[in-house]
């Protein structure tokens, strides 16, 4: 019997605030993943890099205008950094985690460029949250001091907002393909990817950041896996979100989802474009399975008895 293919978006808020968090943070991570590969999955990671980004994207600006300084760096190749290196401490906690159950399965990480339109509208709207909260008086005077766009962040504080276009494809697909085909546990479209668009048979990157649970949605497409689950900081996705009528949904189906994006009960920049992943990918694959769940619970969401499942 085949074994099931699983695509694992592993949300950037879960991974810590500085490396040496991360390094910590992935460890959780990595046990729970190790154990649905324990359990026989075939499993894809793909992760975020919101906090991350803005991190290294904030400090090549500040160290640009010292002296002696360092030159500009683009967002894209901000995001190529994040990739790199939260990769790279997925890979050795994973590693870690599997040798510990007895599974020889490789893990790689592939720095990945995702194609984006060049005329997508969200480069004239910004809406893609990264870097560290700040209070309202921080963002208004970083707003004012270097022409940032912030927005307040599900009463979390306020966040940067960069363009974050529309996944378009995933260039690496073949080589994922493969690397999937030969048993080994892939880390891809870190961040969502690397935003490129195509100039001629070339691409070249682009200021924003792709959201990842979009990425992960095509990818697990291309892929034709079972499930896509998508791991971020509640157990539940919920209407009414921090209201009094606030109520968790245990299962949604394609209209349902559509019905609640429409009356606005999901923040964009936040669990929006999760829904929306889940909804594309299940309308692409009726019969197939998305799961919005917390990372504690991974294992029982895909039992059916935790999380937030999305169904044609």
């Amino acid at each position: 019997m085949p074994k099931k293919k699983i695509v694992v978006a592993l949300g950037g808020n879960a991974l810590g605030n500085t490396p040496a968090e991360q390094v910590e943070s992935v460890k959780k991570a990595a046990e729970i993943i190790a154990g649905l590969a324990a359990e026989g999955y075939d499993i894809i990671i793909g992760h975020g890099n919101g906090p991350q980004v803005g991190m290294i994207n904030l400090a090549m600006d500040y160290s640009s205008c010292g002296e002696p300084h360092t030159p500009s760096i683009p967002l894209a190749e901000c995001g190529a950094m994040s990739q790199g290196y939260i990769g790279y401490h997925l890979q050795q906690a994973l590693q870690q985690s599997i040798r510990a159950r007895n599974i020889n399965r490789d893990v790689v990480s592939v720095i990945t460029q995702v194609a984006v339109d060049r005329d997508d509208p969200s480069f004239q709207t910004p809406t893609k949250p990264v870097g560290v909260f700040y209070t309202q008086e921080q963002a208004k005077a970083l707003s004012e001091e270097k022409d940032f766009r912030f927005t307040e962040d599900s009463g979390r504080g306020y966040r940067r907002v960069v363009p974050s276009p529309k996944p378009l494809r995933i260039v690496e697909l073949n080589a994922i393909r493969e690397m999937v085909q030969k048993n080994m546990i892939v880390i891809t479209v870190g961040g969502g990817g690397i935003p490129v668009v195509q100039d001629g048979e070339n691409y070249r990157g682009v200021d924003a950041v792709v959201d990842k649970d979009k990425s992960c949605s095509i990818l697990a497409q291309e892929l034709r896996a079972d499930a896509l689950l998508i791991l971020t900081a509640v157990d539940q996705v919920c209407i009414h979100f921090h209201t009094p009528s606030e109520k968790p949904l245990r299962v949604l189906t394609v209209q349902q989802a559509l019905e609640y994006i429409k009356d606005g009960q999901f923040a964009p920049g936040s669990m929006l474009p999760k829904v929306e992943a889940c909804v594309d990918f299940v309308q692409s694959l009726p019969g197939h399975t998305a799961v919005i769940t917390s990372l504690d619970k991974a294992g029982n969401a895909l039992k059916g008895l935790s999380g937030t499942a999305i169904i044609s």
